[in-house]
């Protein structure tokens, strides 16, 4: 039950990405409660959306997403500008690009790219919508560390994706490979761009996210991914918030 509530509602991997973003702006000295709503908000209208494509009460999911858009907008021009909306129409219609049934082809469809797509759109939202400003290192930084973390996620479906994944494509250890020097990378990058804790906080991250990836099989239970790899989003955040703040 608390699964179906929590992780299978889109609540969980919603608040994960949120945390990821808040940890960015910590480090930037811009948090606000009001950014951190909207980016909640808008992760979950989106991941509701993709995941209930196809069902039978799709339309009262459609009323869901057209409310939470509207509470998104007025977020907006509440408490920020015209800018930011502007950010937020583009992220979201980047959104219905990856995985929408009325559009003839979807990101989803195109061979080896749903994950560097995804990774995209995260690192969007955290150095972009979250700031007034587009911050490369830290798009460049999520984009890497988010790819990485969907590398599990295809292994998982290696024998089920009807669309070519990197592990169909060059295998599932050689998958793994790639994602450890995205993560390696995305380290790197922190070291570099980020203050010292909070450099410290995101290389444990890419650390554990390593072993995760390496524990991972195709026939891993389903909270080791939707649970497990999902909580890599937020410990930056925790790992920072307990031990080096």
């Amino acid at each position: 039950m608390l699964k179906k509530i929590i992780i299978d509602s889109q609540l969980y991997v919603a608040l994960m990405g949120t945390l990821l973003a808040t940890f960015f702006m910590l480090e930037e000295g811009s948090f606000r409660f009001p950014t951190f709503f909207l980016i909640f908000v808008t992760y979950f209208n989106g991941y509701i959306y993709t995941k209930y494509q196809g069902v039978s009460f799709f339309n009262k999911i459609l009323i869901i997403n057209s409310i939470i858009a509207l509470i998104s907008i007025s977020l907006i021009f509440h408490n920020h500008n015209a800018h930011r909306f502007y950010k937020w129409v583009t992220i979201s219609f980047l959104g219905l690009l990856y995985n929408s049934q009325f559009l003839s082809t979807t990101i989803r469809k195109i061979p080896l790219l749903k994950g560097l797509y995804v990774g995209i759109v995260w690192g969007l939202v955290n150095g972009w919508l979250s700031f007034h400003y587009f911050s490369f290192s830290i798009f460049l930084m999520t984009l890497l560390f988010i790819t990485a973390l969907i590398f599990p996620f295809d292994i998982r479906d290696v024998d089920t994706d009807s669309i070519i994944t990197f592990p169909q494509l060059i295998g599932i250890q050689k998958s793994k490979y790639l994602a450890y020097g995205m993560l390696v990378l995305a380290a790197g990058l922190s070291m570099i761009y980020l203050k010292e804790q909070y450099a410290i906080a995101f290389v444990l991250t890419c650390f554990i996210s390593m072993i995760f990836v390496f524990f991972t099989e195709k026939d891993n239970p389903d909270l080791y991914f939707s649970f497990g790899v999902e909580t890599c989003s937020c410990l930056p955040f925790v790992i920072w918030s307990i031990f080096l703040k």
